[in-house]
């Protein structure tokens, strides 16, 4: 798998440059956002990752209890105390965009600094930048892969008029009468997946289509060429919380499919050169080096001691805070070891060890910055996926609130009930700020 060289080359290529922001002009990030400039009070320096989906909204209709938090997190000319995130695994828009939704539904100003979505960490992925690349999902899926840096995008309607031949599952977009010619295109040499696809069918077809021909869909089918050609997945959620009372599938059962047509054809599992968003490590470390860019705009002197990620889905927000915070004591532990040896003390290594899927195209070794956050506490809301109608609340939040016989996670990531474990568990968004701020010992205004 790919890695990241370096979390400080992630946050070079994060100060030059945003998602939906002309590459012309080069304005740091935290530029469009209003803070209340004001240091931490004494050790109490934290920040807020808030999923969205389940947690503020449920698809176009806002938690009532959302708009009331945001409410202590902005002062009265509506500037924001602390750092704040949106961590979400959406990513069939512009952060602009998401930006504007929540804008308006939750009554404060919300700029595209603060939005993170599921593929934005393939901002640092440069070594693919250069690549041709097929890339699926829904919207601006080419505008999203222009902003986000690579600069030679194909999309799977592009990919079907080139090859017009290969699309028939559905009679009515068969060729009628005589066959057109096939225009081909130059060799694709990896396939991004940005979320799910409207046409299933379609998509599946034409990924396994390319992936069987090394990136040529003029060649026969050849599993021999296996690994086959780079596969980058963002939104490994198997469902998601809308409007209906129940959950609906996400991108991650997209990828069951595709990963079981693979299987299905060739005998050979399908390889991931990354998977991206919640609960992937890199995920969380690139919603860090926003918090962090925050706190500078805050005019905070102190490092983010501590961060708090607020979901709904114990699958993918509760797995993947407390899977950065393993991370984060990890990296302190291995900081405290290299003083230790450099002392000339013996260490021993009881680091966590995570794998290369689970760090999601993150270093390799974990961080020694000075700056690194000492933690990451995991809150449950109970308005989403994880719901009290469908689970009993434990009347004992130390309890473990985990999906114990059936794994909703990737094929990739291991089964570790403890992670799925929240911290904390709360009724909903606003119940959750009021915990942060009691932890904290900021008052609520």
């Amino acid at each position: 798998m790919q890695r990241i060289r370096s979390l400080k080359t992630g946050w070079r290529l994060l100060k030059s440059s945003c998602e939906g922001v002309s590459k012309q002009v080069n304005i740091p990030l935290a530029t469009s956002r209003s803070y209340t400039h004001c240091p931490p009070q004494g050790p109490n320096s934290f920040g807020l990752l808030f999923d969205i989906d389940g947690v503020l909204v449920r698809g176009r209709t806002p938690i009532p209890a959302a708009k009331q938090c945001f409410r202590n997190l902005v002062d009265s000319n509506g500037k924001y105390k602390m750092p704040v995130v949106f961590v979400t695994n959406a990513g069939n828009c512009m952060r602009q965009t998401k930006a504007e939704h929540l804008s308006h539904l939750l009554d404060v100003e919300v700029s595209p600094d603060q939005v993170m979505l599921s593929h934005s960490p393939l901002r640092m992925f440069t070594q693919f930048h250069k690549m041709r690349v097929l890339v699926s999902g829904q919207g601006p899926v080419e505008e999203v892969a222009h902003n986000l840096g690579f600069q030679d995008v194909v999309t799977i309607d592009m990919l079907r008029e080139a090859y017009p031949l290969l699309d028939v599952v559905d009679h009515n977009r068969r060729p009628k009468d005589s066959i057109p010619p096939t225009k081909g295109l130059p060799p694709i040499d990896a396939v991004i997946l940005f979320g799910e696809p409207i046409r299933w069918e379609t998509n599946l077809q034409l990924i396994v289509d390319v992936l069987l021909t090394n990136g040529n869909p003029d060649n026969n089918w050849s599993s021999v060429r296996y690994p086959h050609i780079p596969v980058l997945a963002c939104n490994m959620d198997l469902l998601w919380m809308a409007e209906a009372k129940n959950p609906r599938f996400g991108h991650g059962m997209f990828l069951v499919c595709l990963e079981s047509l693979y299987k299905k054809v060739t005998g050979n599992d399908l390889k991931y050169e990354a998977l991206i968003g919640k609960p992937s490590v890199v995920t969380y470390n690139y919603a860090e080096l926003l918090i962090k860019q925050q706190a500078e705009a805050l005019g905070w002197t102190t490092p983010v001691k501590r961060l708090y990620a607020i979901g709904d889905n114990p699958m993918a927000d509760i797995y993947g805070a407390n899977l950065y915070n393993h991370y984060l004591q990890a990296a302190r532990r291995t900081k405290a070891q290299m003083q230790a040896k450099a002392g000339g003390a013996e260490t021993v290594d009881d680091t966590l060890k995570m794998t290369s899927t689970e760090l999601g195209g993150a270093s390799g070794a974990y961080g020694v910055e000075e700056d690194l956050p000492e933690g990451c506490s995991s809150i449950l809301v109970c308005t989403g996926v994880y719901s009290r109608d469908q689970e009993e609340l434990p009347s004992d939040p130390t309890q473990t609130v985990t999906e114990q016989h059936i794994f909703h996670g990737h094929r990739d990531f291991r089964f570790d009930p403890t992670l799925t474990q929240p911290s904390f568990v709360v009724q909903d968004v606003k119940e959750a700020v009021e915990l942060i701020f009691e932890q904290e010992g900021w008052p609520l205004d």
